[in-house]
């Protein structure tokens, strides 16, 4: 079973940047769809950007377009979320998942690997 661990929150300053990470262990993560996903207080989960296997196709929401990138190491145990211009309303917690193709990638059900969650806070 592919057991996924996110890291690279913290806190940061408005237009500021950081890079998370979500390293996968016990499976590789080739062939999978892998979302990022967030959920701020009093707010419901949301996916932020995804990455299908096939074809190298991403989607990203819309308040986060231009921004954030997802990716991918070749390797296929890690992948990536590269968030610049940060704004407040990104303070969330982050979260990376993993969904078997096919599955789809928009709802949050199609996933059925998670990890744990790491905290970002932009400051003004």
């Amino acid at each position: 079973q592919v057991q996924l661990v996110e890291s690279g929150g913290g806190l940061v300053q408005t237009g500021g940047s950081l890079r998370l990470s979500c390293a996968a262990s016990g499976g590789t993560l080739n062939g999978y769809t892998l979302g990022w996903f967030r959920q701020g207080p009093g707010s419901e989960r949301e996916l932020v950007a995804a990455a299908l296997w096939s074809g190298g196709y991403k989607s990203y929401t819309d308040s986060v377009k231009g921004r954030f990138t997802i990716s991918r190491d070749n390797a296929g145990n890690t992948v990536l979320l590269q968030m610049n211009s940060l704004k407040p309303e990104d303070t969330a917690v982050y979260y990376c998942a993993a969904a078997f193709p096919g599955a789809g990638y928009a709802k949050s059900t199609a996933y059925v690997y998670w990890g744990q969650g790491t905290q970002v806070t932009v400051s003004l």
